[in-house]
């Protein structure tokens, strides 16, 4: 089976009456928790994005309480867990300003938490791989933004 183009589903949803599309919805929200993850995003914490970003940092903060320091192999696979995390929340908001403002709190814990990550070419690319990242978005930004992100960038 081939799937439709976004512009053909688009076309088609805007013909369904609005008990037909929630049902739709229903149906995609039991399917993968991704979809679920998203819906409930989009309906309930889409309104107040400073809340859904500081729940964001508050899980963050607990990831990082519960890492293996000792261990840098755990401690890695621990941290690329907190990252894909970060990174499915990141996709669901779809801002920049979300992605720059997670990712630049990611980066900070990193750097504060006391793990000898420059101890580890994986972590040190890690590390390196995210800041690249946060520069490129913070370059797409408008200017005033640009300027409050860069100054906070220069801590890291």
């Amino acid at each position: 089976m081939k799937a439709a183009t976004v512009h053909e589903i688009k076309q088609e949803l805007l013909d369904l009456s609005p008990t037909r599309l929630a049902e739709l919805c229903l149906r995609l929200a039991k399917f993968k928790k991704d979809n679920k993850e998203l819906l409930t995003y989009l309906l309930f914490e889409a309104a107040d994005e400073g809340a859904y970003i500081a729940s964001i940092k508050k899980a963050i903060d607990d990831e990082f309480a519960d890492l293996p320091k000792p261990n840098l192999y755990l401690t890695k696979k621990s941290l690329r867990k907190v990252l894909r995390i970060t990174a499915k929340q990141i996709r669901y908001t779809g801002s920049p300003q979300v992605e720059v403002e997670l990712l630049t709190y990611f980066l900070r814990k990193l750097k504060d938490s006391g793990i000898r990550y420059m101890d580890s070419p994986v972590l040190v690319n890690l590390y390196n791989g995210q800041l690249k990242k946060v520069k490129g978005v913070i370059a797409g930004l408008h200017e005033d933004l640009q300027y409050d992100y860069l100054r906070q960038l220069a801590y890291l």
